[in-house]
């Protein structure tokens, strides 16, 4: 189970999983079917990946520092802080994805109603002459 158990933090999925212990997919997945808790642990485990991926996403949007040595050619080495700016695309992303209706790239504006419901719709009968012409009105734009 540790072997599996890392395969899949590291963010393998079950094709590649079913693959490395030698068995087809449709193999890996009767047993997670037939053993409720491999099942559940690997649920558990692939949420522990995406929970690594999803700070380190929050990290590279906010910007982050941590502990470097720089080593110099005469053996020298000399403790730093290495710092990483806040990154745009990782913040449009994370806002995107995190807040939706605040972030999507496709505004819903409704320009016909005011936030009002349709009412139902209304027959209107023209007369001969009325209808002739609207016609006339709509065959000059398909025309053009």
């Amino acid at each position: 189970m540790d072997q599996v158990r890392k395969l899949v933090e590291y963010g393998h999925d079950d094709k590649f999983c079913a693959s490395f212990f030698g068995i087809t997919e449709r193999t890996w997945n009767n047993w997670k079917k037939g053993h409720p808790d491999f099942f559940q642990a690997l649920k558990d485990w692939k949420a522990t990946a995406d929970e690594h991926v999803e700070r380190a996403l929050f990290e590279k949007a906010r910007g982050y520092s941590h502990p470097e040595d720089k080593i110099f050619g005469n053996g020298l080495v000399i403790e730093t802080v290495k710092h990483y700016p806040p990154d745009t695309t990782a913040a449009i992303f994370w806002l995107k994805n995190r807040q939706v209706e605040r972030w999507r790239d496709k505004q819903e504006v409704d320009h016909t109603t005011k936030g009002d419901k349709l009412s139902s719709p209304q027959i209107v009968s023209y007369d001969a002459e009325t209808r002739q012409l609207i016609e006339k009105t709509l065959n000059r734009k398909k025309q053009k």
